[in-house]
């Protein structure tokens, strides 16, 4: 079972023109193949002339469930060069659909290829990338006179600030890997000179930052 996996950050569109063809790249995450499938058919609707909707879809921690569609451009020129984006960047629970409008200019199969491959890769630096990991959560609380420095402290750490809330403390939800308490308890202690303490411990969760 994996501990962490990347997906994308949120549902976008990016345009790219090569010598007159418009290549529109839609990314979403994505939980399940009926969600990827009603994405894919959404864009179709969303711009019924376009010539193709090409896609790809990578779904599940491990990145098991693989799909890919040239939609009527040469075998192998679209769907592929797709997926392989989303698997070089290591990503899954994410689909990405590349609507093509023909520009008069036939670009050829190792054109195609990177084409809709540039696209996609362009279109992941406009959305982003999300990494989800699976860490011990533990619950940090403190008085509210040292939560404000033990925040920022928190956040330029290695360890993942989670949530925050407050009510009669302050108090800090903090993603740790495997192995990690014990340094992290000293860490705390040190940098607080004891005034803050992990209270309680949450249990495994995943947890969602920026990549």
């Amino acid at each position: 079972m994996t501990d962490r996996y990347l997906s994308v950050a949120r549902e976008g569109v990016h345009k790219l023109e090569i010598k007159r063809s418009r290549f529109l790249c839609a990314l979403a995450p994505v939980t399940s193949e009926e969600a990827a499938r009603d994405f894919i058919a959404a864009r179709r609707r969303a711009d019924p002339g376009a010539r193709h909707h090409c896609h790809a879809f990578v779904l599940g921690p491990d990145g098991r469930t693989q799909r890919s569609s040239d939609d009527g451009e040469p075998a192998g020129t679209a769907g592929t060069p797709i997926l392989e984006v989303l698997r070089r960047r290591e990503l899954t629970d994410t689909v990405a659909v590349v609507t093509r409008y023909f520009g008069g200019v036939l670009l050829g199969a190792g054109g195609l290829i990177r084409a809709y491959g540039q696209s996609v890769s362009d279109a992941l630096e406009v959305v982003g990338v999300l990494e989800h990991r699976r860490l011990s959560l533990v619950e940090v609380s403190v008085a509210y006179d040292r939560a404000g420095r033990l925040e920022n402290d928190l956040r330029a750490s290695p360890y993942v600030l989670h949530t925050t809330r407050f009510d009669e403390l302050a108090r800090f939800e903090v993603g740790l890997a495997p192995g990690e308490e014990e340094v992290f308890a000293g860490w705390l202690a040190d940098l607080t000179n004891g005034e803050a303490a992990a209270t309680t411990a949450l249990g495994d969760h995943w947890v969602v930052h920026r990549a």
